[in-house]
């Protein structure tokens, strides 16, 4: 079940309002937490929870400087969600049925 759970951070962090709008705000570049927060109109405790979120999950990734947190897009996040969700959505290849009715 371990690989499932793994997987199910990825789909966690799209799967949410703000979260997406932290994502559109990473597509110009990396940003700093202070700049993230005031247009999403998030508390900091709310930007942290939605960052863990999105840093777990592989498709952002953090860098301290000083006191201040930058995020920025992961490539290689974006494309093991890429393929993640190419395999969960491609059937199989053909199989022999081995149900008997």
């Amino acid at each position: 079940m371990g690989i499932y759970q793994e997987q199910a951070k990825v789909f966690k962090a799209f799967c949410d309002p703000k979260r997406l709008a932290i994502l559109e705000q990473l597509r110009d570049g990396e940003k700093c937490a202070c700049v993230l927060q005031e247009p999403l109109d998030l508390t900091q405790s709310g930007l942290s929870y939605h960052m863990r979120i999105l840093c777990d999950s592989g498709i952002v990734t953090s860098r301290q400087e000083g006191k201040w947190t930058h995020y920025r897009l992961s490539p290689s996040g974006r494309s093991y969600a890429i393929k993640l969700l190419k395999e969960l959505t491609t059937p199989n290849s053909e199989k022999e049925d081995t149900c008997s009715f």
